[in-house]
């Protein structure tokens, strides 16, 4: 009996830990991130697929000249669950690409146009060029920037436990995009980085801290700006709406299963739910004509 107490408020004490842990993420001293409405929040949700178009097309036109994509290939864009291209369109948007391959029968290594099964080619050769090509900083990758962003959005019902990590990563996303200032606090001083209150890793000279700023100085520039990018579906063209899209799409490409793991959820919750019924009536039956 003893025991059994015991384990039972280690139980207790380790989901008491993860609800405190999802609550110092969310209101600890570092910036507020205003938490979004996601089409694919909670357990129903599933992925935009208008919106997992538009923002691949944010990637590509903006994001895609500093930031690689390494663990997506071009098939997955095809594939059930995602922004729902064609196999026609994804090949002709591979052909777009070179991808080095080889060695070919003299030992060379060659170029050529990009084929389904490969993955996005890096914008840059190596770590080293990408750094020199951008001040010294090396651009994250952005396959799993989503899952890797994520900081919890506090303790809010017990279904937190399993989903409070699933949309904090693109609100976190979402919130830096939109959140440039044009020039840092004065108490920085001169600064050569860019000036973001939502930027998690950012730090802020001892000088503010009686001001109680949070953020501090990013390498990237603001990357979107209204009417940067053309949408052909009529969505308005704004800097709101592109740090939603291709936040949306970063989520996708961080679970790009997120849709059919939900279903499969749902539908082994709902046989639990008879297979329990059908026990509990079964131990009735039997048990119903034997004295206790």
């Amino acid at each position: 009996m003893k025991k059994y107490m015991f384990n039972t408020a280690r139980v207790a004490a380790l989901v008491a830990g993860v609800a405190l842990s999802g609550s110092a993420l969310a209101a600890g001293a570092g910036p507020h991130i205003e938490e979004q409405k996601w089409s694919f929040s909670g357990p129903f949700g599933q992925f935009d697929k208008a919106q997992l178009q538009r923002g691949f097309q944010v990637y590509k036109e903006v994001c895609s000249s500093c930031h690689s994509l390494n663990y997506v290939a071009f098939r997955n864009l095809a594939e059930e669950g995602g922004p729902g291209f064609s196999e026609e369109e994804v090949k002709a948007l591979a052909a777009e690409y070179t991808v080095v391959d080889g060695p070919n029968e003299d030992g060379d290594m060659f170029e050529r146009p990009a084929k389904p099964f490969d993955r996005f080619p890096a914008p840059f050769e190596n770590d080293e060029q990408a750094k020199a090509s951008n001040g010294g900083a090396l651009p994250p990758d952005l396959s799993l920037i989503a899952k890797a962003r994520a900081t919890g959005r506090g303790w809010k019902f017990f279904s937190d436990l399993f989903t409070q990590y699933q949309e904090s990563g693109p609100d976190y996303l979402y919130n830096l995009l939109t959140s440039y200032e044009e020039e840092f606090p004065a108490c920085a001083g001169e600064q050569s980085n860019y000036f973001n209150p939502k930027f998690i890793g950012g730090t802020l000279p001892a000088e503010c801290a009686e001001l109680h700023l949070t953020g501090g100085g990013i390498a990237m520039a603001p990357p979107l700006f209204d009417e940067a990018v053309e949408y052909a579906d009529g969505t308005p063209m704004t800097t709101d709406q592109y740090a939603r899209d291709v936040s949306a799409f970063l989520m996708w490409t961080a679970e790009p299963k997120l849709d059919q793991r939900k279903q499969l959820g749902l539908g082994v919750l709902g046989f639990l739910m008879v297979f329990a019924s059908l026990l509990y009536y079964s131990k009735r039956k039997i048990w119903r004509d034997v004295d206790h």
